[in-house]
C-alpha cells in the first residue's frame, strides 16, 4: 500500500496552486471567528453575570443551544436557512463566517464567564467601593485581569476552532482540506492528498499547542 505512493506529489508547484487559496481562507475564517466569538462572547458572559433575568435567560438559552448541537448541522443551516430568510443566496464562505462566530460565541462566552468569576469578589467591592459603576469596573478591574487569565484557554480554543474550519467542505467553501482534495482529484492521487492534509494539520496544530504550553509557563512565572 505505502509502496504504491506517489510522493511526487508533495511538491508546491504541483499543490501550491490548489493549497494557497484553502489555506488563506482557512486562517482568515480562525482569525474571524475567533475575534468575533470573543467580542460576542464577552456580551453572552455579561447578560449571564448581569443578575438581570430579562437578560440572563436568553444568553443562557442561545449558549446551550449552540453547545448542544453538532457545528456541522449549524452550518448547515445557516447555508440554507440565511439564503431563504433574504431571498438571495450568500456564498458558502460568508455563510462559514457567520456561522463560525456565531457558533464560537457560545463557547467563548463560557471561558469569559469563567475567568470573570475567578477574580477575587473582594477586587470588585473594592471597585464598587472606589464609587465605580458596573461598567468602570469590569471594564477597568475584571476583564483586564480576566483576559490575562483566559488568554491559554483563548489559543487553545482557536486550536480548535481551525480544525474544525475543515468542516466547510459540507457546504463547498474553498478552505485548506477543498484545496488539497480538489489537486488529489486532478492529479488521480485522492490518498497523497489527504495524507498530506493530516500531516498539514497535524504540524499546524501542534506548532500552536507548543506555544500555548509556552505562554501558560510564561503567564505561570509572572503570577
Amino acid at each position: 500500500m505505502l509502496g504504491s505512493l506517489d510522493l511526487s506529489f508533495f511538491r508546491w508547484e504541483v499543490i501550491g496552486p490548489f493549497v494557497a487559496k484553502g489555506m488563506w481562507f482557512s486562517v482568515w475564517l480562525t482569525i474571524i471567528a475567533t475575534l468575533g466569538g470573543i467580542a460576542l462572547g464577552t456580551v453572552l458572559a455579561l447578560m449571564r453575570l448581569s443578575g438581570k433575568t430579562l437578560l440572563e435567560l436568553p444568553a443562557a438559552a442561545y449558549v446551550n443551544t449552540m453547545r448542544s448541537v453538532p457545528l456541522v448541522m449549524v452550518l448547515l443551516w445557516f447555508f440554507l436557512l440565511i439564503p431563504f430568510f433574504i431571498g438571495r443566496p450568500i456564498g458558502p464562505e460568508n455563510s462559514a463566517v457567520i456561522t463560525f462566530v456565531a457558533f464560537e460565541a457560545a463557547y467563548f462566552s463560557e471561558i469569559v464567564r469563567a475567568g470573570i468569576q475567578s477574580i477575587p469578589r473582594g477586587q470588585v467591592n473594592a471597585g464598587y467601593a472606589m464609587g465605580m459603576t458596573y461598567g468602570q469596573n469590569m471594564r477597568l478591574v475584571i476583564l483586564p485581569q480576566a483576559f490575562r487569565n483566559m488568554l491559554p484557554v483563548f489559543l487553545t480554543q482557536t486550536i480548535i476552532l481551525f480544525q474544525d474550519t475543515s468542516l466547510v467542505y459540507a457546504i463547498n467553501a474553498s478552505d485548506l482540506l477543498k484545496g488539497l482534495e480538489t489537486a488529489g482529484k486532478n492529479y488521480g492521487r485522492p490518498v497523497e492528498a489527504y495524507l498530506l492534509a493530516a500531516i498539514v494539520y497535524f504540524i499546524i496544530c501542534w506548532g500552536l499547542s507548543f506555544m500555548v504550553k509556552r505562554l501558560q509557563a510564561r503567564i505561570a512565572i509572572i503570577r
